[in-house]
C-alpha cells in the first residue's frame, strides 16, 4: 500500500504522523511511504532521516493525495485538504466531527473512508489513540493556567502553588480521565489547592490512590457550581466518546466567577464543556470574557512536538501497521477497535454519536460492511 504524510497545515501544528522510525516499519513490510517535503521538521525529523528510512519524499500535499491510498494526519483536515479526498482514500487522523457538521459533510461527499483516532476504542473501553495526548494536554493545563493567572498576563495574580504563610490557588479540575487525573498531578504538584469532580466513583476512587493530597468530589450541579465560584483555575477536561461535548459551566456560571480567573477547557475540540468556551490558536491563546480569561487551544499538544509526535507515533503506528497490511475493510472486520473507529465510510456516518451531534442519518457500521471477527 502507499501511505501519504502531508505537512499540517494548522497554524502552529509542529507534530507529524509518522517519524522515520514508523516509515522504517512500514517500508520492511513492502509498502511505499510518501513524505511530504519537509512534514517533519516541526519535530525535527529532516527529510534525509525519512529518505534513509526508505521514504520517497514528494514536493507538496497535491502529490501526496493523488499517489497515496492511505493518508495518515495528526489534526482533522482543513478545506484545501479535505477538497483532494477520493472514495479510494482512507484518511486516518484526529477528525473530532461532532462539533463540526462542515467538515462531516465534506467527508460524507468525498466517499473516502475515515477513521478517527479518538475513535479507535476497545472492548474493555479503553482509547489508545487518544490516550497519549490527552496525558500531555493534561499536564500541560495547569502550567498555562498559572501563566495565565500572573498580573502580567491580565490575571489575577496569584501563584498557583502560594507561599509561606500564604494560600495555595484553587484549581477545579471536571473529569477524572486520563487528562483530568495528568492535570491533578500536576498542579497538585506545584502545590495548588487541588480538586478533581467526575460522575465515576471508581475513576475518582483511583485518583484518591493516586493522589491522596487531591480532593475527589461526585460531579453533581451544585457540587459544579460551588467549586468553580471560588476557583482560581478551572480545567474542563470531559470526553463523551465520539459526541459533543456536554456543557456543564453555564455562562451564567462564569459571570459569577471571580474576576482574573482563568478558564482551560481541554474539551474545546469536542465542542467544549464551558458555554463561554471557544477554539483559540497558540499564537492568540486567550480571550476574556465576563472577566475571565478564557483557553482554548484544541491542538495544545502540539506546542511541545517532539514529545507529542514521539508519544503519538508511537501508539499509532501499530494501527496503521494493521491498516497498510490488511487494508480498511479487513481490518476493521478483524479489529473492534478500529472498527469502533471509522466514522464515515462509503458516504455514511458510521458512528453514532457523530451522526447525532451533526444531524446526520446514522448507518450502523455493519450496515455498510459485514463485521466478523475473528
Amino acid at each position: 500500500m502507499r501511505i501519504g504524510v502531508p505537512t499540517e497545515i494548522r497554524q502552529d501544528e509542529y507534530r507529524v504522523a509518522l517519524t522515520p522510525a514508523g516509515t522504517k516499519e512500514l517500508t520492511i513490510r513492502g509498502h511505499e511511504v510518501l513524505i511530504q517535503h519537509g512534514a517533519g521538521e516541526g519535530s525535527f525529523f529532516a527529510d534525509e532521516a525519512y529518505v534513509t528510512a526508505g521514504a520517497r519524499i514528494v514536493p507538496d500535499a497535491e502529490a501526496v493525495f493523488a499517489q497515496a491510498d492511505l493518508i495518515v494526519k495528526v489534526k482533522e483536515p482543513l478545506h484545501e485538504e479535505y477538497v483532494r479526498l477520493e472514495p479510494r482514500h482512507t484518511l486516518f487522523t484526529y477528525l473530532h466531527l461532532a462539533p463540526d457538521p462542515i467538515l462531516t459533510k465534506a467527508l460524507i461527499d468525498s466517499g473516502a473512508t475515515c477513521l478517527a483516532y479518538e475513535t479507535v476504542e476497545t472492548l474493555e473501553g479503553i482509547k489508545p489513540l487518544l490516550a497519549p495526548m490527552s496525558e500531555i494536554a493534561g499536564r500541560l493545563a495547569p502550567q498555562v493556567g498559572a501563566k495565565f493567572l500572573e498580573r502580567m498576563s491580565g490575571g489575577k495574580g496569584k501563584l498557583l502553588g502560594g507561599a509561606a504563610g500564604v494560600k495555595a490557588a484553587n484549581v477545579v479540575i471536571l473529569g477524572a480521565g486520563i487528562a483530568g487525573t495528568n492535570a491533578a498531578a500536576i498542579a497538585a504538584g506545584m502545590g495548588a489547592h487541588t480538586k478533581i469532580l467526575d460522575i465515576d466513583v471508581r475513576r475518582l476512587a483511583a485518583v484518591h490512590r493516586y493522589l491522596p493530597n487531591v480532593q475527589t468530589l461526585h460531579s453533581d450541579q451544585l457540587t459544579i457550581e460551588e467549586e468553580v465560584l471560588t476557583a482560581d483555575l478551572v480545567i474542563g477536561a470531559i470526553l463523551v466518546s465520539g459526541a459533543k461535548t456536554p456543557v456543564l459551566v453555564s455562562e451564567e456560571l462564569v459571570k459569577a466567577m471571580q474576576a482574573g480567573s482563568v478558564i482551560v477547557d481541554l474539551s474545546v475540540d469536542q465542542g467544549g464543556c464551558v458555554a463561554t468556551s471557544e477554539v483559540t490558536t497558540h499564537r492568540d491563546p486567550t480571550f476574556v470574557k465576563h472577566g475571565i480569561i478564557h483557553y482554548g487551544v484544541d491542538n495544545m499538544a502540539g506546542v511541545v512536538p517532539i514529545t507529542s509526535t514521539l508519544a503519538l507515533t508511537n501508539i499509532t503506528l501499530p494501527y496503521i501497521l494493521e491498516v497498510a497490511d490488511k487494508g480498511a475493510v479487513a481490518a476493521a472486520r478483524s479489529d473492534p477497535a478500529l472498527a469502533r473507529g471509522v466514522n464515515v465510510m462509503e458516504g455514511k456516518v458510521t458512528l453514532r454519536e457523530v451522526a447525532d451531534a451533526t444531524g446526520n442519518p446514522y448507518f450502523p457500521l455493519e450496515y455498510v460492511l459485514p463485521i466478523e471477527y475473528t
